[in-house]
């Protein structure tokens, strides 16, 4: 046997030696200090940048409470703040495309969420329990022929 034999119990010490554990992750910020992330749901795709500021939100270059006017939504889109305890630390700009508002409305809380967690690694967990970094595959199903919608059948006659 060559003397650089060795026996698997050795080998595993060696690997583990040699691994360097970086459980710091780094935060994705471009040159004007924003972070950038896609959010979907349903068929909604929400572009979000995300800075430092005042915490104003900018959806398709209007305000947040003239785009999405029911203040349900509002607290949709808020939550990863207020989770986080982030209110009024950031400014958000987003557009959004497809979908209904709240479909849209849970794109910018997902594109939000994610691009909390490129900024400040560090609330990863909290957004991550909260669910909010879990894309909601959830679309509606498509009618099928024969039927009046995706199961609802049409009325029965004897007729």
């Amino acid at each position: 046997m060559s003397p650089q034999s060795q026996t698997l119990s050795s080998l595993k010490n060696l690997k583990q030696a040699n691994t360097v554990l970086d459980t710091t992750a780094q935060p994705k910020i471009d040159d004007l200090g924003r972070s950038y992330a896609t959010g979907k749901r349903k068929n909604a795709v929400a572009r979000v940048w995300l800075k430092r500021g005042s915490g104003k939100i900018v959806v398709n270059g209007r305000d947040i409470g003239t785009y999405f006017a029911r203040p349900v939504l509002q607290m949709i889109i808020n939550q990863p703040f207020v989770t986080s305890n982030r209110s009024g630390q950031y400014d958000v700009m987003c557009t959004v495309l497809g979908g209904g508002l709240s479909g849209q409305a849970g794109a910018v809380r997902h594109g939000i969420s994610r691009a909390l967690t490129y900024y400040e690694p560090d609330l990863r967990s909290v957004l991550k329990a909260g669910g909010f970094l879990t894309r909601d595959s959830r679309v509606v199903e498509r009618k099928k022929y024969g039927k009046a919608k995706a199961r609802r059948s049409f009325q029965f006659s004897k007729r």
